[in-house]
């Protein structure tokens, strides 16, 4: 498994992505790259990497020759990979599901579960792409950066929870707001185009009165309405063990401004890998589009005292899912005597807020302390005076 760390090539430094400027910054020298140079030194590091390894092959074939000398090329660059002599990651033995890679700056364990695709060095705190992850099947076709930076969603949670009068002050201590993670979270996108048709009896009323008579006139009608719907990315959460209230509470994303998928992007954050696919979605995405198909249709039927449908019809073309990684500041705190976890999630993009929260039973017990007992005064001094 590949570990990749995206390095300074001024300093040596971890570059990170910095979503206010859309750019990749080093935090220790502040030196500032753009999309278009991080693929150029991604490019000459892939160069490198094919030219130390061809090198490296040469050196091996030529150990078993007379006068043959052993020699391996040195890797450097600004895009590091490394990975264990087989290329697969250590299995952590007491921790079902979880791996161990070795962190490609300080050679610290690196300990996730088997969706992790990006993450940080708990020892020197360089971030760390888990390459190997989003290969092959599960390479992203998409990423939607952050737009929205940690400073700027620590205002905005410390703005939302100051609105919030019960919650206990353990949830937004100085602790537990460093644990604020900006996390790509995947998703699958459904897009197709619906091809639906009805008819319809439709009947108009019309009721008036000249003199003593009152006059109904019935007229009918068959309506008939037939159209083309295109749907683009409606999207699911494709992680099986997401929180989906979380995962989905923050949509709608705006994903027109997606982007075809880079790693550098997941460079500062935490990233999962999708572990579901599409076939897990397809039948109750194609039931949500006809049926909203079917609306729109007879949404367009107007001006008749009643309508009744008689026959319906729609039909999927060009049904495709993509694979996107978009973006979710997360902030969790778990009640183990409840066994219940609550959180924060706000939409990386967009800034919309969804959460769970606990509730101080303290506060709560104050507040009706403050207004019962002031009431049941002004009762009693009423009832003595009566």
């Amino acid at each position: 498994m590949a570990l990749m760390s995206y390095k300074c090539p001024n300093c040596g430094g971890g570059l990170q992505f910095d979503p206010p400027s859309g750019n990749f910054k080093c935090e220790f020298c502040l030196s500032e790259f753009t999309e278009e140079e991080m693929k150029r030194l991604e490019e000459e590091e892939a160069r490198k990497k094919a030219r130390n390894e061809a090198e490296s092959g040469k050196a091996e074939s030529a150990k078993g020759q007379p006068g043959g000398t052993e020699g391996a090329g040195e890797q450097s660059g600004e895009a590091e990979s490394t990975g264990d002599q087989s290329g697969e990651p250590e299995s952590a033995g007491d921790q079902p599901g979880a791996v161990v890679y070795s962190c490609p700056s300080c050679g610290a364990e690196i300990v996730t579960d088997a969706t992790t695709a990006a993450t940080f060095c708990y020892y020197c705190h360089n971030p760390v792409v888990l390459s190997g992850k989003l290969s092959g099947e599960f390479m992203p076709d998409y990423v939607l950066p952050f737009s929205i930076d940690k400073k700027g969603a620590t205002e905005k949670f410390l703005s939302w929870i100051g609105k919030k009068k019960f919650v206990p002050k353990s949830f937004y201590s100085k602790d537990q707001i460093e644990k604020l993670s900006g996390i790509y979270f995947p998703y699958l996108l459904y897009s197709c185009q619906v091809d639906g048709k009805l008819n319809a009896d439709a009947e108009k009323n019309r009721t008036w009165t000249t003199g003593n008579i009152q006059f109904t006139e019935h007229k009918k009608y068959q309506v008939e309405r037939a159209g083309c719907l295109d749907v683009k990315n409606l999207t699911r959460n494709a992680l099986l063990k997401a929180n989906r209230e979380l995962v989905e509470g923050v949509l709608p994303f705006e994903t027109e401004k997606m982007l075809p998928f880079q790693m550098g992007y997941l460079s500062g954050f935490q990233a999962e890998k999708r572990d579901m696919d599409g076939e897990s979605f397809t039948a109750d995405a194609e039931l949500e589009v006809k049926n909203y198909t079917m609306e729109q249709l007879k949404s367009s039927i107007s001006g008749y005292t009643s309508i009744n449908v008689k026959n319906s019809e729609t039909h999927i073309r060009n049904a495709r899912w993509q694979y996107a990684l978009l973006p979710v500041w997360v902030l969790t705190s778990k009640d183990r005597q409840k066994d219940k976890v609550y959180y924060f999630a706000m939409n990386g993009q967009t800034g919309k807020i969804w959460g769970k929260l606990p509730v101080d039973k303290g506060k709560l017990a104050g507040l009706f302390l403050e207004v019962f007992l002031p009431v049941f005064a002004i009762l009693m001094i009423g009832g003595w005076f009566l």
